[in-house]
């Protein structure tokens, strides 16, 4: 690699004080050599911003003043970086972490694939066996956007959507589509992100030679996991489902909306009013 390209990782931080230093050590001890990094704070309460700027003094913090979710989280961290002319930006999960050369893998790919727009490296479980993410793929018909999790492949291949917990993409991207759509608080943001680029003819890889590692969330958040996941999912395929689908759609929301239904009279799910506030929630962001 004759030019280092300048390279900004984005950290996006939220009550991360438990896996924001390995997270932070693992890019302090990257072999990539133009690397600065950004820590983006959603105002945090348990202490993680004064913890990561203790251990990694060097990078640049961001303190948003309130907790503004994934897409306009990062999309601030984005506006810093292209501000100091990034020529790619790598963004990061605070309960992440990556292997020393990932990042130089990382680029290798992008400048040797003419087409390259983002890149990830597979992700596995850092507190278990196993892939968490080997690419992503849109069901169109059952209306989820669903993580691959096979064994990786040798070389580097082209997927439907990478996922923003491990995500390299190049300026030029940014520059054609713009930054997150922040009608995603979370989830599904970075495959409508993905979806865009591909529009503009960018591919989406993944590279098996590099790797990244994610902590699963505890069910705790199970709740707010849940609403997130069927509100973002209901905004992405309203504004990305082929027009040929949306009769299909549009019954098939029907059915899940009267099993909802059911369950909340069942009292079998504990997750059905969760579920009915997402619906209805969506409902009036579909009327704005």
């Amino acid at each position: 690699m004759n030019k280092f390209f300048k390279v900004f990782t984005i950290i996006l931080n939220y009550n991360s004080k438990d896996t924001i230093k390995d997270c932070l050590f693992s890019v302090f001890k990257s072999d990539y050599p133009n690397l600065e990094a950004i820590v983006v704070d959603n105002n945090s309460s348990d202490g993680s911003l004064e913890l990561a700027k203790k251990i990694f003094p060097r990078a640049h913090f961001i303190k948003n003043e309130k907790n503004f979710g994934f897409a306009a989280g990062a999309n601030v961290g984005i506006r810093f970086a292209l501000e100091k002319f990034a020529d790619y930006i790598f963004l990061l999960n605070s309960d992440a972490f990556i292997e020393r050369k990932t990042i130089s893998k990382l680029i290798k790919t992008a400048e040797s694939v003419k087409k390259a727009g983002i890149l990830s490296p597979i992700i596995y479980n850092s507190e278990k066996e196993g892939v968490w993410f080997s690419g992503g793929r849109i069901k169109w018909f059952s209306m989820k956007a669903a993580h691959s999790r096979s064994g990786p492949k040798t070389k580097p291949y082209a997927v439907s959507y990478v996922s923003g917990c491990a995500m390299l993409v190049k300026k030029d991207v940014f520059r054609e589509i713009g930054i997150f759509d922040e009608d995603y608080f979370l989830y599904y943001e970075d495959a409508d992100f993905c979806r865009r680029a591909k529009k503009k003819g960018f591919e989406c890889l993944i590279v098996p030679e590099a790797r990244a590692y994610h902590a699963e969330k505890s069910e705790s958040d199970k709740k707010s996991k849940t609403y997130w996941l069927v509100f973002s999912a209901l905004i992405f395929f309203k504004k990305n489902a082929p027009l040929i689908l949306k009769p299909w759609l549009f019954f098939y929301l029907f059915l899940r909306k009267a099993k909802n239904k059911m369950d909340i009279a069942s009292r079998k799910n504990e997750l059905a009013k969760i579920v009915r506030k997402a619906y209805n929630d969506f409902k009036i962001w579909n009327s704005r």
